[in-house]
């Protein structure tokens, strides 16, 4: 697997919105991050690698700008380095240097159920990392998808949805366990907004796979 540095570099330089602004200090992106996980482990955070830089270690997928953790508040207070932007009971938004870190916050029961059940380790370039495993990605992808409809925001919803699928389709899953647990923290109406979306997912699934 290619270093984090590299896949937060090529997110950046795919991204057409970037294109023709000056990207002082990406050459830093490297060091940042090394330094960022060096300090993750020499102060025992028992943090958790989640989001598109996780995902990328399962399946070829979109790009990614930023690093996604989980993390208790507390480990988030044992990093003063990270610079909060934006805050509230469940997510934070930070900054490492001229790296975005977003976090999940254990406060939230889901994400501290993750953290604790759904870990692997992965290789990065030279880092040896605590990755969120393919259950654990689609637990969070699918406790997300309500919300983002909610909210209108289909196109994150979409991109969502097909991470879901490219998952499934690498590695077929037992949904119903998650349903279940996810009926701890959502409405019964999103469980079935969540089962039916799943279900034309599965649906698509066979119809590559019979081609």
């Amino acid at each position: 697997m290619i270093a984090i540095s590299e896949i937060i570099k090529n997110g950046i330089a795919f991204d057409m919105k970037n294109w023709g602004n000056e990207q002082s200090g990406i050459g830093d992106l490297s060091q940042n991050i090394d330094r960022l996980f060096t300090l993750l482990q020499e102060r025992d955070i028992a943090y958790l690698l989640v989001g598109g830089v996780a995902l990328l270690s399962y399946v070829d997928g979109r790009n990614t700008q930023d690093i996604d953790l989980i993390l208790s508040q507390k480990d988030l207070t044992a990093l003063p380095e990270l610079t909060i932007a934006d805050k509230n009971q469940n997510f934070a938004r930070a900054n490492f240097e001229n790296l975005q870190v977003d976090i999940l916050l254990t406060q939230n029961a889901l994400f501290k159920y993750v953290a604790k059940n759904c870990i692997t380790s992965k290789q990065f370039g030279d880092l040896t990392v605590r990755c969120v495993t393919v259950e654990g990605l689609l637990i969070l992808k699918l406790y997300a998808l309500p919300d983002l409809y909610r909210q209108s925001k289909f196109d994150r919803a979409s991109i969502y949805e097909n991470d879901i699928l490219l998952l499934l389709l690498k590695y077929p899953t037992d949904l119903k366990p998650i349903w279940k647990l996810l009926q701890k923290h959502l409405l019964p109406t999103d469980i079935t907004e969540i089962e039916d979306i799943t279900a034309d997912i599965q649906k698509r699934i066979q119809r590559f796979r019979a081609k």
